[in-house]
């Protein structure tokens, strides 16, 4: 709504022609000039008022100024000044509104306030406008900037004479000046003549006379176009500096480079980078070989539907060597296409459905900018004016290769971090264990997440198949980040391992474990200091012939379990960690139910920075306390209940076992007396129980082995001694333990020995075999594979 204006209108003769030459609006100081009334002209052509055949055709700009013969009502001709210019209108063209200034007695009294005015011949536009606001004097600057003689406005509002939107605004802030008597600013933008945004700042300043009275304004027009625009890109680059790189993911960074550049800078950019040679491959220095293949990152466009895109988000096109992308990558200089200088159709020549898309849309210039950091051409970012009229100018090249040379830098850095990131996460699963063992004991599951915002960790686990049916459960975690962290966890995996296969009891495991540490931290430190390795770690051995689980930890969070029935946080005496040296583990012994699930997990994947540790175990057990589905399913509910969904700052393990009873009929235990003549019936009651467990296709090896081992047992160790046979679906173990704790070796006999073949035939007849230490002695197994005699 326009403001009022409290003066008497009658003094601008006004009329209002719409876009068919019709007569809509007639002004009472236009009935005074030709002296038709209202009623008479309206709704009829405005050519009709044209005197001695006169004619004007359409106008070819929003304003234009001229003088046209009018008839008077009377009949006589009136040669009449006018200014038109077409008012803005919402979906149209608008109507045309036509002024004249009504002209009274020109002669002034040299003590008019207005008249003692000076007008200087400077750049600064400067206007007076009288105390009706009407236009006075101009000088030559303002009358260039209103695009009509001075003399001529003299006498019109500056509405009547800008035909803007800001021009009403500036009238009612002269109204304000005229009646308060004090000065203000007003600072307004137009869209100029090249197309691009224009800045003006209007001071207004009252005249008064020598007693302080407001006759009138004085206005004074300053053209800060150019800070201005230079405001604004100086802002876009802050911005591009603010807003790109928030990430170390190279598409988001491209996308935020898409982002920031629209619609300040183009109305569509699309971010394009260059396709390795070959798979993981570096890309080389320097411009890369042409025809260029380019893979569309991102794009963002003026228009919600993205009309623009000829090829979607992870497309790749390629490029022969005359397209501005290619050209752009080989010269390391932004191409400008615009269609003004007739070269678009050519440089397009290669793609007609890209000529025909420019044409539909109307795009008129295109940039392509090179992604360069480094030496190396990542891509190229390709911005497209449509919308905007105006065509890409020096100073707009020079922005886009200012923010283009940002977002490289964090497309670079997005990168390498993306490839060192990849060959952390390929060494650690090459680390990690591909499968978990199907044994007798228990059902596992686990889960690896690696941290998703910062370098790889050194988080594992494992599952270890042990003799007697038993299993070793593990998991640790290393300190630190990064390819060392991840060396240093295989490391330490494979010594669990190693000391895992000589049986030990789960805190002299750890003990071992700890002098490991300690010699990797002497072997990583420099100039006589040791370096600073640690670890975590939790070791469980579980048997399902006894059903007893024993546990001991190393700094390690304490673990949750059994979930049979209500989850619990099993308390364990709170070891050192790994890496300080001399100080004492110790273990627990715990009876498992069948059906037990325990749970082994990292550090990640209960702390979280928004919740304690604590809370963290809480939820764990809420999401074990849920029976639906089997342990992968269980995973799968812990992590979306622990983890946020943008991702964890840390590495997270877990490890789920469901633990299995091994049924007292799939075990036979005989006391063998030290005496050899009773072997053979020791032999022939082993293989009465092999026949009625139905094995009798491994009879013959199993003979062989009890007869070796209780032999060797009876002549070698010290009583009591036990033999104990044990099977299930794949494989038939064969025990004998007595109270020696020496152990048995290998040994290659001499030709002429009549002994020391014995546990060399049971090596070459079994699948494996060793011994283990225990409380009262020692135990020597042999393990038999059932498949491999089917």
């Amino acid at each position: 709504m326009r403001p009022a204006y409290p003066f008497d209108e009658a003094a601008t003769a006004r009329a209002v022609v719409d876009e068919h030459g019709v007569l809509v609006e007639w002004s009472e100081g236009a009935r005074r000039l030709l002296g038709w009334a209202p009623e008479e002209v309206l709704a009829r052509p405005a050519a009709a008022l044209l005197a001695d055949g006169a004619r004007v055709g359409p106008p070819e700009e929003h304003r234009w100024s001229g003088t046209l013969p009018l008839r008077h009502r009377d009949g006589h001709a009136v040669s009449v000044w006018v200014l038109a210019h077409r008012q803005p209108a919402e979906g149209g063209s608008g109507d045309w509104l036509v002024v004249c200034p009504l002209r009274g007695d020109d002669v002034q009294d040299p003590d008019d306030p207005l008249a003692q005015a000076r007008l200087v011949q400077s750049p600064c536009a400067v206007a007076i406008y009288d105390d009706r606001l009407r236009l006075h004097a101009v000088n030559d600057a303002m009358a260039q900037l209103l695009g009509a003689p001075g003399e001529r406005l003299r006498g019109l509002r500056l509405p009547e004479i800008g035909g803007r939107p800001e021009s009403d605004d500036i009238e009612e802030h002269m109204l304000q000046v005229l009646g308060t008597g004090r000065g203000q600013d007003v600072r307004t933008y137009a869209r100029g003549g090249d197309g691009g945004t224009s800045a003006w700042l209007a001071r207004l300043s009252p005249i008064t006379d020598a007693a302080g009275r407001v006759h009138g304004v004085c206005v004074a027009v300053h053209d800060f176009t150019d800070q201005y625009r230079a405001r604004q890109r100086l802002q876009l680059v802050n911005e591009a500096g603010a807003r790109i790189g928030t990430t170390l993911d190279v598409t988001r960074t491209a996308q935020e480079l898409a982002d920031v550049c629209v619609p300040v800078l183009a109305d569509f950019v699309s971010v394009q980078l260059v396709d390795p040679p070959e798979p993981d491959a570096e890309l080389p220095i320097g411009p890369p070989q042409v025809p260029v293949a380019l893979r569309r990152v991102a794009h963002r466009s003026l228009t919600p539907s993205e009309p623009e895109a000829l090829s979607a988000v992870g497309d790749s096109e390629v490029y022969p060597a005359a397209s501005p992308q290619a050209v752009a990558l080989l010269t390391g200089q932004a191409i400008v296409v615009a269609k003004a200088s007739g070269d678009m159709e050519k440089w397009f020549a290669w793609d007609p459905g890209r000529v025909r898309l420019i044409e539909r849309l109307g795009i008129h210039s295109t940039m392509s900018v090179p992604i360069r950091a480094r030496g190396i051409a990542l891509g190229v970012a390709v911005f497209t004016r449509f919308a905007q009229p105006a065509g890409f100018t020096a100073d707009d090249v020079l922005l886009a290769e200012d923010v283009t040379a940002r977002a490289a830098v964090c497309i670079d850095n997005a990168r390498r971090y993306s490839r060192e990131r990849e060959t952390a996460l390929a060494l650690q699963r090459s680390l990690l264990p591909r499968t978990l063992p199907r044994t007798a004991a228990v059902e596992a599951a686990s889960r690896y997440l690696p941290a998703a915002r910062s370098r790889m960790g050194g988080d594992w686990f494992d599952v270890i198949p042990l003799s007697g049916m038993r299993v070793a459960l593990v998991v640790g975690d290393v300190l630190g980040h990064g390819v060392q962290a991840s060396a240093t966890m295989g490391r330490l995996r494979t010594a669990v391992r190693t000391l895992a296969d000589i049986d030990l009891a789960p805190e002299e495991l750890l003990t071992h474990l700890d002098d490991v540490v300690v010699r990797m931290s002497e072997e990583a430190g420099s100039e006589g200091r040791p370096g600073e390795v640690g670890a975590t770690c939790l070791y469980a051995v579980y048997d399902p012939v006894s059903r007893r689980c024993s546990l001991a930890r190393a700094g390690h969070p304490p673990r949750a379990g059994p979930a049979r029935r209500a989850p619990r946080v099993i308390d364990l005496p709170a070891g050192p960690p790994l890496g300080l040296g001399g100080l004492p583990f110790e273990a627990v012994d715990l009876h498992l139910p069948e059906g037990s699930v325990l749970s082994f997990y990292t550090d990640g994947l209960i702390e979280h920075r928004e919740r304690s540790a604590e809370d963290g175990r809480r939820l764990l057990c809420t999401a074990l306390a849920e029976r639906t589905g089997g342990l992968e399913e269980t995973c799968d509910r812990v992590l979306q209940t622990l983890l946020p969904a943008v991702g964890s700052t840390d590495d997270a393990a877990l490890l789920l076992a469901r633990t299995r009873g091994l049924p007292a009929s799939q075990v036979a235990t005989w006391d063998v007396p030290a005496d050899p003549a009773l072997v053979a019936p020791i032999r022939k009651q082993a293989l009465d129980r092999l026949d009625a467990w139905g094995l009798s296709m491994v009879a013959f090896t199993a003979e062989l082995v009890v007869s070796e081992l209780v032999t060797n047992a009876i002549r070698y160790g010290t009583p009591p001694i036990r033999l104990r046979l044990i099977h299930d679906d794949t494989h038939l173990i064969c025990e004998v333990s007595d109270t020696s704790n020496t152990a048995p070796h290998l040994r290659r006999a001499k030709t002429w020995d009549e002994g020391g073949r014995g546990l060399l035939l049971v090596a070459q007849l079994t699948q494996r075999w060793g011994s283990r230490h225990t409380v009262d002695g020692k135990t020597i197994w042999a393990e038999m594979s059932l498949r491999d005699e089917e």
